[in-house]
């Protein structure tokens, strides 16, 4: 079995290279370039595409014993991550650019070229688990339920994960990071990857200030009532309380939060903390990680909606296939149109949507 393993330049996705080795597997590594301008994208920083990430990359290849190289994907990359990014914060959107990363660059792109080339499947350090199963070959969550990675993956469709392979599903951080060290992998210690790769500076306010500019405008109560002012709309998310600057104090001493957020009037209405309450929500674009549930049925499951939010017991039905309604058994707060909503079925990724309304 011929397959690629996508090398970032960290631990996890070294050993994933070194077990798929240790399988039997024809590997090839490759790094994946993301920027044209490589200093640009968090040089010296925890991100996962900076010029230090390739040179790790370049080195645990070397010490497993294969062949290594380096694909552009600065192009797609900008199309399908940054210029998404912008845009759905321009609509008043919070968008996730590592989900859209994996559907559209690390998988997408990737196990297109990687078939091309005759490859059978791509290999990468994500920590989820792939099952043969009543329903096919389904994806679940890690065993380390601290490092699972199964909510941003499930943004992949049955195709991309049939050419999936995640060695690292049954293991625990701790042990991946020994056992990178007795294979002599100079990654061993380094520090997980963290933050958004493209924002130089970690603040994301300011990097989208630069490019869609500042723009004052109003920030309301729920009546209309002026409280202050704005250096753009799109710098803000849903349920955010600090930097508000509000020059108008709440009369009961309360803080507030963004409620809404308004693109058209260039307008930011905050309100009470109980005003976020969300029990129901509208997905849409769903993506299905094995059999779509049977249409305009209910069924039970659990919903998350942050990386490592909580699961959160719910009713969903899909009447149509793409989009999913969730009515949840308790609220949640602080959820934006944007993110991404997955849902399970007991440990078994069912699929995923994009949130496009909350109720």
């Amino acid at each position: 079995m011929k397959v690629i393993a996508a090398m970032s330049g960290g631990v996890d996705s070294a050993v994933a290279a070194a077990r798929a080795v240790d399988l039997g597997y024809e590997v090839i590594g490759v790094h994946l370039a993301l920027s044209s301008n490589p200093q640009k994208y968090r040089s010296g920083a925890r991100g996962c595409c900076t010029i230090e990430d390739s040179h790790d990359a370049r080195r645990a290849a070397d010490i497993i014993g294969i062949p290594f190289y380096i694909w552009d994907m600065a192009e797609e990359f900008h199309e399908g991550v940054v210029e998404d990014f912008m845009t759905e914060y321009a609509a008043g959107r919070t968008p996730n650019p590592c989900l859209r990363c994996n559907e559209k660059i690390k998988f997408q792109a990737v196990l297109d070229r990687a078939r091309a080339l005759d490859f059978d499947a791509v290999v990468t350090g994500h920590y989820a688990n792939m099952r043969e199963t009543e329903h096919g070959r389904t994806m679940h969550r890690a065993v380390d339920s601290a490092k699972d990675q199964s909510y941003v993956l499930a943004v992949l469709n049955k195709t991309q994960l049939d050419g999936a392979i995640f060695p690292l599903g049954d293991s625990v951080k701790t042990d991946v990071r020994k056992e990178a060290k007795a294979r002599g992998l100079y990654v061993a210690n380094k520090p997980d990857s963290h933050d958004i790769c493209f924002i130089p500076s970690g603040n994301n306010a300011g990097w989208l200030r630069d490019r869609l500019g500042s723009e004052t405008g109003p920030i309301v109560d729920e009546s209309g009532v002026k409280l202050g002012e704005h250096q753009g709309a799109y710098t803000y998310t849903i349920g955010q309380r600090r930097g508000l600057n509000l020059t108008v104090p709440a009369s009961d001493g309360a803080p507030r939060y963004v409620l809404k957020i308004e693109p058209k009037t260039n307008t930011v209405v905050v309100g009470e903390h109980e005003s976020l309450a969300v029990t129901g929500i509208d997905g849409a674009k769903a993506i299905w990680c094995g059999p779509i549930p049977s249409l305009g049925t209910s069924h039970r499951g659990f919903a998350q909606v942050r990386a490592h939010g909580a699961p959160l017991p719910c009713t969903y039905l899909s009447p149509d296939g793409a989009t999913i309604t969730v009515e949840l058994d308790e609220p949640l707060y602080g959820l934006a149109a944007g993110q991404g909503l997955v849902i399970y079925d007991g440990d078994r990724v069912v699929g995923s949507a994009t949130v496009s309304a909350t109720r």
